[in-house]
C-alpha cells in the first residue's frame, strides 16, 4: 500500500467516524486531555507537582482540608481565597553606608472572612535586619515581625504572621481596644488575621467588621554590604478556599495532583492496550494459521487465561511484590491479551484460505513470512477497535489496586489520590472535593475511549451498524 492508498483509506475512515457523534464525543474529550498533557508546566499551578507530590514541606504554606474557590459563589459568607503575591514593587533607599531595600505587596481583600494566615518567604544571602508590616485600608500601618537573619547562604525565609505575630496583635488592641480589654488580653481567643482584616472595635465585645479595601504588605532590610541580597521574595495569603479543586488535609493542590495523574492513566491505558491487543492478535493469527494439536493446545492456554480473576491476582502480585508501575503495566498485559483472540482467530481461519494465501504457498513463502507479510496487515486494522476498548479497564485496574494502597507510590495517580482521601476519611468528613473529581476523571476517560471503541468498531465491523 502506498502513501496516496494509505491517506485515501484514512480519509474515508474520517468521514465514516465523524458520523458518529458518540465517536466525536470521545474523541473530544481524548484531544483535550492530550492538550492538558502537552501544556500541563503551563496549566499546572505547582510546577514540581510531579516530584514533590508525598514532600510535605512543598505544599506547607497551603490551607489545610480547603474547598475549592468557586465554592464562594454559594455561600453565604465569602471566605478568603489562598492568593500568591509574587510580584512586588521594588524600591532602594540610599543612605550612609547603607541601604534600605523595600518590597511592597498589593493584596485586594473583599471577603467576609479573614485569611487563616500570611505567609512571608524569601531566599536570603548575608546577615541583614528585615522587618515586615501591613499598611491597612484605613491608612494604620501595623509592624508585623521583626527578625535578624544572620549568616543566610541562599537559606529560606519563612515568617506565618498568624503565629508570630501576636505583639502587632497587642499593638493594634493598644491603639483600638479599652483598658478591660487590655486588662484582659491574654484571656481572648483573638487571631491576629482577625485583627488585622477587621475594622477598628472600641471594644473587643463587639462583633468583628471586616475591613475590605486594598491592603499593602511591606518588607524592608538593611544592606551593608554587596552579600546581602533577597531573592524570590513572595507572601501566600492561606484562605479557606484554594484553587480550582481545593486541597487535602495534607495541604496538596487537587488540580495540580489530577492533571500530574492524567499522563499516568493515558501511559498506563495506551501501553497496556498497546502490547496485549498486539500479542492478542499474533496469538489468534498463528492459533488459526498452524491449527490441529498447535491450535488446540493455544486454545487451552487461552481458556486458562480468560478465566482468571484479573483484578485478585493483581492485588496478591502486588501485595508481595510492591511493585513499580511498569510492573503492573506488564502483570496487566499478561491477563489482557486474551481480548482480540478469539476474534481475531476467526477471521484469520478464513483468510488462510484465500486464494492468495495459497499463491504465496506455492511460491515458496515461509510461515512466519505469511503470517507477518500477508495476515497481520490485514488484521492489525480490525484490533484498533479492541484497543481503544481495552484502554478503560486498564486504567481502572491500577486505579482499584492503588485505592486498595497497592501501587506505585512514587508516582501521582488517581487511585494514589482516591486511596489517601480513603485512609483520610475524606468521605465521612465531607470533603467531597478529595473524592469526586479523581473518581470522575477515571469515569470520563473511560467513558471517551469506550465512545471511540464503539464507533470504530462499527465501521471496521461494518455488521454492527443499526443505520
Amino acid at each position: 500500500m502506498n502513501l496516496k492508498d494509505f491517506l485515501a483509506g484514512l480519509s474515508d475512515f474520517w468521514s465514516e467516524f465523524r458520523r458518529d457523534k458518540a465517536g466525536l464525543i470521545g474523541l473530544a474529550i481524548l484531544v483535550v486531555a492530550i492538550l492538558a498533557i502537552i501544556f500541563e508546566p503551563v496549566i499546572v499551578p505547582f510546577k514540581e507537582v510531579n516530584s514533590k507530590w508525598r514532600d510535605i514541606n512543598y505544599w506547607e504554606d497551603n490551607s489545610s482540608g480547603a474547598p475549592p474557590a468557586w465554592t464562594n459563589a454559594f455561600s453565604s459568607e465569602k471566605k478568603a481565597v489562598t492568593t500568591s503575591l509574587d510580584r512586588p514593587r521594588k524600591e532602594e533607599i540610599e543612605g550612609d553606608g547603607v541601604s534600605i531595600r523595600r518590597y511592597e505587596f498589593d493584596y485586594s481583600y473583599r471577603y467576609d472572612q479573614p485569611p487563616l494566615d500570611v505567609i512571608f518567604r524569601a531566599e536570603g544571602w548575608g546577615t541583614f535586619p528585615i522587618l515586615v508590616s501591613v499598611e491597612r485600608p484605613d491608612g494604620q500601618v501595623i509592624d508585623l515581625y521583626q527578625y535578624v537573619a544572620e549568616g543566610l547562604d541562599g537559606d529560606d525565609l519563612r515568617v506565618t504572621l498568624a503565629n508570630d505575630s501576636k505583639s502587632a496583635a497587642y499593638q493594634f488592641l493598644a491603639v483600638n481596644a479599652s483598658e478591660a480589654d487590655m486588662a484582659n488580653y491574654d484571656s481572648y481567643s483573638v487571631k491576629p488575621m482577625v485583627i488585622m482584616f477587621s475594622e477598628a472595635s472600641p471594644s473587643m465585645a463587639t462583633a468583628p467588621v471586616a475591613l475590605t479595601g486594598k491592603y499593602k504588605f511591606i518588607v524592608q532590610t538593611m544592606v551593608m554590604s554587596e552579600d546581602v541580597r533577597i531573592d524570590n521574595a513572595h507572601f501566600t495569603v492561606v484562605g479557606s478556599v484554594s484553587g480550582i479543586l481545593g486541597s487535602d488535609t495534607g495541604k496538596r493542590d487537587l488540580f495540580s495532583g489530577l492533571l500530574a495523574g492524567l499522563k499516568w492513566a493515558l501511559l498506563i491505558g495506551f501501553v497496556t492496550s498497546f502490547i496485549s491487543v498486539l500479542l492478542g492478535v499474533l496469538y489468534g493469527i498463528i492459533s488459526a494459521y498452524f491449527g490441529g494439536a498447535i491450535d488446540s493446545t493455544m486454545n487451552f492456554i487461552y481458556e486458562l487465561f480468560v478465566s482468571m480473576p484479573v483484578l485478585p491476582i493483581l492485588i496478591v502480585i502486588s501485595a508481595v511484590f510492591k511493585p513499580s508501575i511498569w510492573f503492573i503495566i506488564a502483570a496487566l498485559v499478561v491477563f489482557s491479551w486474551t481480548g482480540p483472540v478469539k476474534t481475531v482467530r476467526s477471521m484469520a481461519m478464513q483468510i488462510k484460505e484465500e486464494t492468495y494465501i495459497e499463491a504465496a504457498r506455492a511460491l515458496g513463502a515461509g510461515k512466519w513470512r505469511i503470517i507477518f507479510k500477508h495476515m497481520l496487515p490485514l488484521l492489525i486494522p480490525y484490533s484498533f477497535a479492541s484497543m481503544a476498548l481495552s484502554v478503560p479497564g486498564a486504567i481502572l485496574y491500577e486505579a482499584s489496586v492503588s485505592l486498595l494502597g497497592l501501587g506505585d507510590a512514587t508516582i501521582t495517580t488517581w487511585g494514589q489520590i482516591l486511596h489517601d482521601a480513603l485512609s483520610s476519611g475524606a468521605v465521612l468528613n465531607g470533603l467531597w472535593w478529595w473524592v469526586v473529581p479523581p473518581g470522575f476523571s477515571i469515569a470520563i476517560m473511560g467513558m471517551s475511549f469506550a465512545f471511540i471503541g464503539s464507533a470504530m468498531d462499527k465501521i471496521l465491523h461494518p455488521k454492527l451498524r443499526t443505520r
